[in-house]
């Protein structure tokens, strides 16, 4: 508890000696205070003296402050409560070095087998990204030109040009999967290409027809894999005068069998299940979906889990031509930005972090939100929580209009923000489509904003977050 008498002695003390701002070190011997300062002309001296409790001050290479014995001790210990108590001044790089901490700490605890192989899956697909973008714009331009009905000859050089890479997107996933897996590249997207060939028409399967790309990335990553696995094996049993001969040939020979009566039609249904599954939860329940899908997608990028998404945007895409998922996912970002936005207007006097948040924002308005999550919202915690409301609020907007009948898809996946507009897709023309994402976007920036501005900081917060360093201009603009 508080001593009285002498905790009001060490305030008088700690103002006196110019604040603790100014008090860099504490000490005490049997009867003198000794304290370190960062500036002597803020020290009052003769008012210090006179000071009842006070005998005597010494100026030296410390500030000797007398008090006699016992009382010394416990000046001494309310000085220091003081020093911890009072606010400490929080600025943009302590901020960035506890959302470094976070992020430290939270690979670490991602570095389970399950995540490891998420991130590992995650390396299969992000190189795929600069494409699946390229191909997805083309695609967009071509659907707004049949729109219009401009460019009649134009348009179907547009739709090769924009649909080819996903009539082989399986190929480049088999190749990309046996590269990061460590097998030959070569072998992972032959018994890939399996998987498109025309010919397996003819091939039946519990007295069903396969049919060209049945089963999808999920089936080229999976005959990847098990090619991947064969590959080794072979390599490390067979002799090595026909390892090089037999090694290629079992491996596509077993894995291609595999895939086509057992691969591919295990695929094809969970290919199935997942496009009918998303469909089913947007259209009889989009607002709920997009509720838990927006406000949840912020914690799970901080968790490394949202890259268990790819592989089902990747499906969509190939299925469906759009994933409807990438949208409402997106609304996260314009929460957090909304945060940011409110965490600006909150902190007139830090202007560290305020110079943070200018820097970041043009960046979260185009979807990349790591620099505001990572050295502004999670590091702070309530504006965290904040933002993610403010994504609840856009993916349940967006969710209702998929339930409406008037959902957005993404025909690429890796932009967000305001970048994902020339990427968007739906079935109302483009005016509809975008007006319904921009829509999803100004709930999540709104709300986002009055969250954080409104329960986004403690009392103790704002104090902390307000405290000027001593000599630092405040950040009025």
């Amino acid at each position: 508890m508080a001593d009285g008498p002498h905790r009001a002695t060490a305030a008088a003390v700690l103002t006196l000696v110019g604040g603790p701002d100014n008090v860099t070190s504490l000490a005490h011997c049997l009867t003198r205070l000794r304290l370190g300062v960062r500036d002597r002309e803020l020290v009052r001296e003769a008012e210090l003296a006179a000071l009842p409790a006070v005998l005597g001050v010494i100026p030296d290479d410390t500030y000797q402050i007398v008090l006699g014995p016992g009382v010394v001790d416990r000046v001494s210990a309310e000085f220091a409560q003081l020093l911890t108590d009072r606010p400490r001044p929080v600025d943009a790089d302590e901020l960035a070095h506890r959302g470094a901490a976070l992020r430290t700490e939270q690979r670490a605890r991602n570095a389970t087998p399950g995540r490891l192989l998420l991130h590992r899956i995650a390396d299969v697909f992000v190189p795929l990204i600069p494409a699946l973008i390229g191909c997805g714009v083309v695609s967009g331009l071509n659907g707004l030109l049949v729109n219009l009905g401009w460019l009649p000859s134009l348009v179907p050089a547009l739709g090769a040009i924009g649909a080819a890479f996903l009539s082989l997107i399986v190929v480049f996933v088999g190749y990309q999967t046996a590269q990061v897996f460590g097998g030959t590249p070569v072998i992972g997207g032959a018994v890939a290409a399996v998987i498109v060939y025309p010919g397996v028409a003819g091939v039946s399967v519990l007295g069903t027809r396969l049919s060209p790309g049945q089963g999808g990335v999920l089936g080229a990553l999976g005959a990847a894999l098990l090619a991947v696995w064969l590959e080794k094996r072979f390599r490390r049993l067979l002799p090595g005068a026909l390892e090089a001969l037999l090694t290629p040939t079992l491996t596509v020979l077993i894995t291609g069998l595999v895939t086509l009566f057992g691969l591919m039609y295990a695929a094809g249904r969970v290919s199935a299940a997942v496009g009918t599954g998303v469909g089913q939860l947007l259209s009889h329940g989009g607002l709920f979906t997009g509720l838990l899908l927006g406000g949840l997608f912020l914690p799970l990028v901080t968790l490394g889990l949202h890259q268990a998404l790819i592989p089902i945007h990747t499906t969509l895409i190939a299925q469906q031509g759009a994933t409807p998922l990438l949208p409402i996912l997106a609304m996260a970002g314009a929460g957090q930005v909304g945060a940011a936005i409110a965490i600006y207007l909150r902190l007139p006097r830090n202007p560290s972090l305020r110079a943070t948040i200018r820097s970041a924002l043009p960046a979260g308005l185009l979807g990349v939100g790591e620099p505001l999550i990572y050295g502004v919202s999670l590091p702070l915690g309530r504006p965290f929580v904040t933002a993610c409301l403010g994504g609840a609020a856009g993916g349940a907007l967006v969710g209702l209009f998929d339930q409406l009948g008037s959902g957005v898809g993404a025909t690429a996946i890796g932009p967000s923000g305001w970048a994902l507009f020339p990427l968007l897709k739906g079935g109302h023309g483009p005016a509809a489509t975008a007006a319904v994402y921009a829509a999803g976007l100004a709930a999540g920036y709104l709300t986002g904003f009055l969250a954080t501005y409104c329960f986004g900081f403690t009392p103790a917060m704002l104090t902390t977050l307000n405290a000027t360093p001593a000599g630092e201009p405040t950040d009025v603009h």
